[in-house]
């Protein structure tokens, strides 16, 4: 009897202290969460009924405000809407220079056919990237002629936010994309410059950055689901594996109550080893946004990382960010 009296203890002790080492309470913010704003300001469709090669230009919704995806203004807009972060998309031109666009082709925004690929950055210039986009099924183009020479060079964005945070997206090219970005935007960059700069892109791309830098944030599925399993395994002694050091963490919100320490105390653990924790919705493959007030309630109470929007200049105004 003593000895199943002894056992009991013990047990009653290690569950108390698993759970004052994981429990969130006392790392609420009064603040409310941070915003990451895809693709700036942009005309948004319904994410669900998108593939990977869908056009979206083709299926916006019927356009409430003048800026498209990918835009200095659309980004300027985001940042001053309250976003934290703005993501953007970024491909490899004919000439080794980086273009800010996220298609596979040209046909579906633009006039022109072929790919990033297939043009300098000069001639990519010349193209309307406002060209292709209807609300409602081609009766109309109300962005057409608006948008001659509009789509950025990286240069362009890094001139334009030289203090603000930006998410990289590599959406083509992979390694040979990740080494002129290195090697031509990054690698010469102040520490505390580079400390605002996030990428994400496929393995090859992101294991390349890691290994030139160790203080640039990077994100890869393969990074970020390997080093969630790993934290399931040990997370509830407080240890945070090596490979979720310097990441971001795009997290569907519905997976979150299954981590040690969630929200808050997992929040602050990744904190400490500069990584990021983004919440999405888990719709359009880690890109299903925060966009309206009902969705906005699925955020843990208190919830001080950041969370993923395509409606920026709505949600900011629902959260009381301008």
């Amino acid at each position: 009897m003593k000895r199943r009296i002894k056992v009991l203890i013990a047990f009653v002790v290690l569950v108390g202290l698993v759970w004052i080492n994981n429990t969130s309470l006392f790392f609420g913010s009064d603040e409310g969460p941070l915003f990451v704003a895809h693709r700036g300001v942009s005309q948004t469709f319904d994410v669900e009924k998108v593939a990977w090669d869908t056009d979206t230009s083709k299926i916006i919704h019927a356009p409430t405000h003048p800026y498209i995806e990918n835009t200095i203004d659309s980004m300027m807009a985001a940042f001053d809407y309250g976003a934290d972060v703005v993501e953007l998309d970024v491909q490899l031109t004919k000439d080794m220079k980086l273009a800010v666009f996220h298609d596979f082709t040209l046909t579906y925004r633009t006039e022109a056919e072929g790919r990033i690929a297939d043009y300098t950055m000069n001639q990519l210039k010349k193209f309307d990237i406002g060209y292709g986009y209807t609300a409602d099924g081609g009766k109309t183009y109300p962005f057409r002629g608006k948008f001659i020479g509009k789509m950025p060079s990286l240069d362009e964005v890094f001139r334009a936010f030289p203090d603000k945070d930006l998410l990289i997206d590599i959406k083509s090219g992979g390694l040979k994309t990740a080494v002129v970005l290195w090697a031509s935007y990054l690698k010469d960059l102040p520490s505390r410059r580079l400390e605002q700069i996030t990428v994400c892109g496929d393995d090859d791309a992101i294991d390349y950055l890691r290994e030139q830098s160790l203080d640039l944030r990077v994100l890869s599925k393969r990074i970020m689901i390997k080093g969630l399993v790993f934290y399931e395994l040990v997370g509830w002694t407080g240890y945070v594996p090596r490979i979720l050091r310097n990441t971001d963490i795009r997290l569907p919100v519905r997976y979150g109550k299954f981590l040690w320490g969630w929200p808050n105390r997992f929040v602050s653990r990744m904190e400490k080893i500069n990584s990021r924790v983004t919440l999405v919705l888990k719709k359009g493959d880690y890109s299903g946004g925060f966009d309206t007030a009902e969705e906005l309630k699925l955020i843990p109470s208190g919830f001080k990382g950041y969370i993923w929007t395509n409606k920026i200049e709505e949600i900011s105004g629902i959260v009381g960010k301008q």
